[in-house]
């Protein structure tokens, strides 16, 4: 292997705002040089100019590719980057380059994130069917699978990944040495895709619980169900504010003026399931208690009355005790947010987990 590897990223969509977790990791990268490859672009604030684009408006072209899992457009677009490994995001975007990949003679690496080996898989019809047999291919493909938690590796298993080769990794955010302060305008604060897995949902009817006074939430992000959202919270009368997508600057400025950070997720009702919302590990990286859900991979970032408070998914009234006690106790606050922060630091730092993950290419790429 050459002294500057390079690995292609690749992300069918190239790329949403919300999946800040895709650029940071390859951002971090120290050792390996991060080329990023998508079949069409995403406009968003992560777009770049310099993101290799390989279907561009041709969306014929996309479709052969979703339809065959071949494109020699694509096998060009891939060999032109001169990659010693890929990987890609997603076990989907995984069948899509992985016979690519393997013309090019090159290992590939995919990492399962929660919704591509729990929703899709389950999908009815013969969707589920093609999705649920390019899956298996992919897990034949793949000389690692990546996943985000251990509840994702489990599924990841159960759909047809061989356990030998399949390691949880956990993708990391950036850590700061210490909590950055900042006057608090915000009670809760809500980062994430207006989507049923989120539980925005019980988020509301948790704060229209809550008087004396009306907690101040603020809602970042967009996604199909934000506008019933904001009609939901009208309806309920409660001090909410939606600030739509941001950029990770302002989120990160919102977060540290924020007193807590909620993350209500829960399993939805077509299947989908979280793997390990970045957002918790973002908000506890500055400081933020958290209070979430023991759903999936949460309870692996959250530890229950040490970095947070935890309640059961799709309880309402629990969210809203929870909500209380940290409102009416900045003590606690303090201390939860503090000891996150620390556990961020040991377990979560973006840094350390990145070298970790350039081992594992090294290992790939030398097998």
């Amino acid at each position: 292997m050459r002294p500057d590897p390079r690995v292609v990223i690749f992300r069918s969509a190239l790329i949403a705002g919300s999946e800040t977790f895709v650029r940071g990791q390859g951002d971090a990268l120290t050792r390996w040089r991060p080329v990023y490859v998508g079949a069409t672009a995403v406009p968003s604030p992560l777009s770049r100019p310099d993101d290799v684009i390989t279907f561009g408006d041709d969306r014929r072209a996309f479709l052969r590719l979703r339809l065959t899992g071949s494109s020699p457009r694509l096998d060009r677009v891939l060999a032109a980057q001169r990659p010693d490994l890929v990987h890609a995001h997603f076990g989907g975007d995984g069948w899509l380059v992985s016979r690519a990949a393997a013309r090019l003679g090159v290992p590939l690496v995919v990492t399962t994130h929660g919704h591509d080996v729990t929703r899709q898989p389950a999908s009815p019809g013969l969707h589920g069917l093609r999705y649920r047999r390019n899956l298996r291919a992919v897990f034949r493909r793949a000389a690692l699978i990546i996943a985000v938690s251990e509840v994702i590796r489990s599924r990841a298993v159960a759909r047809g990944a061989d356990p030998s080769r399949v390691r949880v990794h956990y993708t990391g955010v950036p850590v700061p040495p210490a909590p950055p302060v900042a006057a608090k305008r915000w009670d809760v604060v809500f980062v994430g895709r207006f989507v049923a897995k989120k539980g925005v949902d019980d988020l509301l009817t948790a704060l229209a619980g809550l008087h004396s006074p009306r907690p101040r939430a603020l809602f970042i992000g967009d996604g199909p169900l934000e506008p019933a959202m904001r009609a939901r919270a009208g309806e309920l009368r409660l001090d909410a504010t939606f600030l739509g997508s941001q950029p990770p600057a302002v989120v990160q400025r919102h977060l540290t003026e924020s007193r807590m950070l909620v993350a209500p997720s829960k399993t939805a009702p077509d299947g989908d399931t979280e793997g390990l919302p970045t957002t918790i590990l973002e908000a506890a990286a500055l400081g933020l208690p958290v209070v979430a859900t023991r759903h999936s991979g949460i309870p692996e970032a959250v530890v229950d009355s040490s970095t947070g408070l935890l309640c059961p998914e799709s309880d309402p009234p629990a969210l809203a005790a929870a909500i209380q006690r940290l409102l009416h106790d900045a003590p606690l606050r303090h201390r939860l947010g503090a000891q996150g922060h620390r556990h961020t630091l040991a377990e979560f730092n973006l840094h350390t987990q990145t070298k970790k993950l350039e081992s594992l290419y090294d290992e790939v790429a030398h097998r």
